[in-house]
């Protein structure tokens, strides 16, 4: 999945029967997606912490879709009700790989770099 620019249009990629792939607009709210495509401008996507997560909290990583490309993870995440936490960011170096957890209680995540963001394992609900 990624979303575009306007932060409120999400698209899916799907396959076509001649073997080909398309994006195809999803309308809100949509299950947890395990798969992310970041392109350039930053893209914020909701946790476990808010009403209808875009993806679940668990171990993710990230894969530079060119060797200019850094990509970094800001996270906020939920303390208690109305509280939220300081942002923790997590990064790597042009064209590296970068493995990191999404934080339980997610709020908000907030993706850069041309990457594809892909989970390794998910925790689940932990509410």
């Amino acid at each position: 999945m990624t979303v575009l620019p306007n932060s409120r249009d999400f698209l899916v990629c799907q396959g076509q029967p001649n073997a080909t792939y398309s994006w195809a607009p999803v309308t809100t709210p949509f299950p947890p997606n395990g798969k992310w495509l970041s392109y350039g401008p930053e893209i914020t996507l909701h946790g476990e912490g808010f009403r209808n997560p875009n993806l679940s909290s668990g171990d993710w990583t990230a894969i530079p879709q060119d060797p200019a490309t850094a990509c970094s993870a800001e996270q906020v995440t939920v303390v208690r009700a109305g509280v939220l936490a300081p942002p923790q960011v997590s990064g790597a170096g042009p064209g590296e790989q970068l493995s990191f957890q999404v934080l339980p209680k997610l709020f908000t995540i907030a993706l850069t770099g041309n990457c594809l963001w892909t989970t390794t394992s998910a925790f689940g609900s932990l509410w």
